[in-house]
């Protein structure tokens, strides 16, 4: 068995490694969600945890991991005999972001369960959890039928494998702990809410502290053993410090005054629900056990704030995380209690003991610098020119509800909410032989396939003898995730009649969209001579969006450019990922204008997108009395179809629900 790196020789990171050390002090406190950049130490903080986590008492045998004091009377394995027990390490069990549903919760043996009546259950990570530490790296990337199979079992702290009228229910408490890069697309709100802690990791910009990062993680490549036996000492001292804080948690009193600054201060931050509230009174208490001391003061209730609620108050997916420090100090200090009157709290040891640390501030409006965003029309209402000058970046307009988009046919692309496919989840449309291990057995089908053969396999009695050769497996039709690439007009003719803010908000509206139902996206802009990608096929609409925020417009339209670079962005990633099925999405007035023949060159382009099945669809930003008609001629060479911007609201009279339609070749 490998040797893991210490927790205590983690540098730095003092809010990741409280977060974790509350959690280890009061499991009730609810898991931990790290966000950061990638090689900050997230993974590596997190599997050295385990090694700090006091022994647990279990049943002797039991695959459930059931304590001896309270064994769960519906364990697959009990009922248990009194007396038998044994002890050994909390588990530390990880969850692939690949994982099947029947490596998550297990899987019961169909076959015997049919012809035997037998509940034959192979438990799984869910069971392997349970009273110990479920690790789930990228979490933003775990698909939704398992996201919802994690949040049923965290809320019920039991898992349910049910199939074909066979069910099985064993107990599964865990600490669940995720890491993640914001960059790569964020988490559902359901599942984000599940989290009770949650902590931003950066690199350090300190020379010194990089020079130790570096150092000790030389130190321990070369010798793991020497390296953790140089440790020991500080591991051993953190384990009993972690033993005592447990031991002295029930005796730790939340006062009335505390309760009441938990309580404005979610109010005040305006959170949804009151899981902030409890985790937020759960973790002053931990906090105060961790600084040994048995009364909970004001300053582990701002702590519980900064680790409770900067998740919690994001009211879409574009809102950076964070919270209002002035504001918060403001508050506690209004709703202050007189039993949070200890002027000399315990700062704890190293660092990760009393006052962690600060996440950024959120003082800064959205959207970035208010002088770099301003419109392009001054106050007064002047528009400026749409020359062959860079204008500056012009905010969006408010985002709404647009019409659905999808892809025609049915796809077997990744589990999603866009277009129609074939996926293990979602409404039975036939049946099949299983490939591989049998997932959703289609009953009917099964019984009709053994039928004709009783007879001849001697049956006598009234169970049914079925055979692996019997067994069908539902097909099912749900909805996929796709590509949807953004190739948005940025020329000066797009800038005119002040039009560019109501583009970017469209855009910016079918970012949320795509938020929504778990898209990858893409965008690619165009303006002056030339086009660019302005951000790869990306699962963060964070992203895309703050890249819409600071694109400027001005120039001439080569509509051309931006067609052949989507086209070759498309290529690319069909060949990252074949089963994700693309939807491009321009967004012009249908202008072409620079280098020779530029109509007829942007036709060229399109045409090769309808060559190759892509459905798109054009949004028509063409304004004024006097329309060309140009997008619809290009929607035409695209084999798309083409919406105004008006038609593309859901609430509109023409924003009814519709499928991309692609015109025959």
């Amino acid at each position: 068995m490998s040797t893991p790196f210490p927790f205590t020789a983690v540098v730095g990171q003092d809010d990741l490694r409280l977060a974790l050390l509350l959690n280890a002090v009061s499991p009730a406190v609810g898991g931990v969600l790290v966000r950061g950049e990638k090689g900050t130490a997230k993974s590596t903080a997190v599997r050295a945890l385990s090694a700090l986590m006091p022994t647990l008492y279990v049943v002797s045998g039991c695959r459930f991991s059931c304590d001896p004091g309270s064994p769960d009377p519906g364990c697959p394995d009990g009922p248990h005999e009194p007396g038998a027990f044994e002890t050994r390490a909390a588990r530390m069990v990880e969850l692939p972001v690949g994982a099947s549903e029947d490596r998550l919760v297990g899987a019961l043996d169909i076959e015997r369960a049919l012809s035997e009546g037998v509940k034959a259950f192979e438990p799984g990570l869910l069971a392997d959890a349970h009273r110990g530490i479920l690790y789930v790296d990228e979490v933003n990337l775990l698909h939704d039928h398992l996201v919802d199979l994690l949040l049923d079992a965290a809320a019920m702290g039991a898992s349910y494998v049910e199939r074909e009228g066979v069910s099985v229910r064993h107990a599964a408490r865990f600490l669940l702990v995720g890491t993640m890069n914001p960059e790569e697309g964020e988490l559902r709100p359901q599942l984000l809410d599940r989290f009770g802690l949650t902590v931003e990791v950066a690199a350090s910009r300190e020379p010194d502290q990089r020079v130790e990062v570096v150092r000790r993680r030389l130190a321990y490549d070369d010798d793991p053993a020497a390296f953790a036996a140089r440790w020991a000492e500080e591991e051993a001292a953190v384990r009993a410090r972690i033993v005592a804080a447990r031991e002295l948690l029930p005796s730790v009193r939340l006062g009335d005054g505390a309760l009441r600054q938990i309580a404005a201060t979610c109010a005040a931050f305006e959170v949804d629900g009151m899981r902030a509230d409890i985790v937020m009174a759960r973790t002053a208490t931990a906090l105060a056990a961790w600084a040994g001391r048995t009364d909970v003061l004001a300053e582990d209730v701002r702590q519980a704030a900064l680790l409770a609620l900067p998740h919690r108050r994001r009211r879409n997916p574009f809102d950076a995380p964070g919270l209002d420090e002035d504001k918060l100090d403001e508050t506690l200090e209004e709703f202050g209690g007189s039993d949070d009157d200890d002027p000399d709290p315990d700062p704890g040891p190293d660092g990760p003991g009393g006052g962690g640390g600060q996440p950024e501030p959120d003082d800064a409006p959205h959207g970035g610098d208010d002088t770099a965003a301003r419109p392009e029309a001054g106050e007064g209402g002047q528009p400026q020119p749409s020359g062959a000058g860079e204008q500056s970046p012009v905010r969006a307009s408010e985002p709404f509800r647009t019409k659905v988009l999808s892809v025609p046919g049915i796809g077997e692309g990744a589990a999603g909410r866009r277009s129609r496919a074939r996926t293990e989840h979602g409404r039975t449309t036939g049946a099949r032989r299983p490939r591989g291990a049998l997932t959703k057995l289609h009953l009917a089908a099964t019984v009709q396939a053994a039928a004709p053969h009783q007879r001849a396999r001697g049956r006598s009695g009234p169970g049914l003898v079925v055979r692996r050769d019997d067994l069908r497996q539902a097909t099912r039709e749900g909805r996929e995730g796709n590509l949807v690439l953004f190739v948005v007009d940025a020329s000066g003719s797009m800038a005119a009649r002040q039009r560019m803010s109501a583009v970017k908000g469209a855009v910016l509206s079918l970012l949320l969209d795509a938020y929504q139902r778990r898209d990858k996206v893409g965008l690619v802009t165009f303006r002056g001579t030339d086009a660019e990608v302005a951000l790869p096929p990306t699962s963060s609409v964070d992203a895309a969006a703050a890249r819409l925020e600071t694109l400027p417009t001005g120039g001439r339209t080569p509509l051309a450019a931006g067609l052949l670079r989507a086209h070759d962005v498309l290529r690319v990633e069909r060949l990252r990922d074949p089963a994700r099925r693309p939807l491009v999405v321009l967004v012009t007035d249908g202008r072409a204008t620079g280098g020779p023949e530029p109509v007829a060159l942007a036709g060229r382009a399109a045409r090769l997108f309808a060559a190759d099945g892509v459905a798109s669809v054009v949004v028509d930003c063409e304004s004024g009395p006097v329309r060309l008609g140009l997008a619809g001629q290009l929607a035409g060479e695209l084999g798309g179809t083409a919406v105004t911007l008006d038609e593309l609201r859901a609430d509109s009279i023409a924003g009814l629900v519709k499928d991309v339609q692609r015109r025959a070749a």
